[in-house]
């Protein structure tokens, strides 16, 4: 039997999974304008949540707040960009670099160190992504540099989080992403609007209901699991492409386009691998140097 987080992990996989299908059915609607909607509906549900905790809505870091809300806009732009615009699968492999720039850029932001074996690890994965390119030519370099530069700016969003640690309300973390985004997106659709027709208006209300589906499976995942346990989970979320990618939009790919989103993959799932047991070792010997 599946531990109760490691479900709750897998659904949450599941629904972003969904929601990327639902973004790239909608591929005639700009990004900016679906984020549009996926914002609206996921300020009013965060809104609502914090009102019901009792907890300040803005916040006391606003600049570290604002700094989130803008990298994460950014990513999330970039991603549903070449999401509509690469096949499926491929886009959710790029995003997976997003670690990886975390990691990389908590040298400079947070001063964490990045042991030798890491790197090795990183290159492994950008090794994948140089293969993807180089075999499938449904990938421009353009739509391949948007998503690097998604995972850069998912890398910079993750960052912040960590630099707010505990002085915010995770909730309020949350409520700053579709506050930024909302006149950022409301602005450029104002000038760009595509008007939804029929089936579009359900598609962009559910794609916000599966966002937030999707994050609260994920939290219940962290709070009910080990970190270590349950964070690789989300990587099955290539799986969920792949297939998801052949049944809607017929998606098929070369074997050495399936070597490189291994690559990617295990670059990955190592770093987060050794990072964990580096933290376990370093608890312990915290724990030993507290006895003596």
């Amino acid at each position: 039997m599946l531990s109760k987080g490691v479900r709750h992990m897998m659904l949450s996989t599941f629904f972003f999974a969904l929601m990327n299908v639902c973004v790239k059915e909608v591929s005639h609607i700009p990004a900016v304008e679906i984020i549009l909607f996926r914002s609206g509906v996921s300020l009013i549900m965060s809104w609502a949540m914090l009102k019901r905790q009792n907890v300040s809505v803005l916040g006391k870091h606003h600049g570290l707040l604002i700094a989130r809300g803008v990298a994460g806009a950014a990513a999330l732009i970039l991603f549903f960009i070449t999401l509509q615009n690469i096949p499926l699968a491929t886009a959710v492999t790029i995003q997976y670099l997003s670690p990886i720039f975390t990691t990389i850029l908590g040298v400079f932001i947070v001063k964490e160190k990045v042991k030798p074996w890491q790197w090795v690890f990183f290159l492994i994965s950008f090794a994948g992504i140089l293969v993807i390119e180089g075999v499938d030519v449904r990938i421009s370099p353009l739509y391949l540099g948007l998503g690097i530069a998604s995972a850069l700016f998912a890398g910079i969003a993750y960052n912040m989080i960590r630099k707010l640690n505990t002085r915010e309300h995770p909730l309020v973390i949350v409520f700053y992403f579709p506050l930024v985004a909302l006149p950022i997106t409301g602005l450029y659709s104002v000038f760009n609007w595509v008007q939804p027709e029929g089936w579009d208006w359900v598609i962009l209300i559910l794609i916000g209901v599966l966002t937030q589906l999707a994050q609260y499976y994920m939290t219940m995942a962290y709070q009910s699991e080990e970190l270590s346990k349950v964070a690789t989970l989300n990587y099955i979320g290539i799986i969920y492409a792949l297939f998801l990618g052949y049944i809607f939009f017929g998606e098929t790919f070369t074997v050495w386009s399936y070597a490189g989103m291994a690559l990617v993959l295990v670059g990955v799932v190592l770093n987060v691998g050794y990072k964990n047991r580096l933290t376990k070792k370093e608890a312990l010997a915290a724990a030993e140097n507290g006895k003596v």
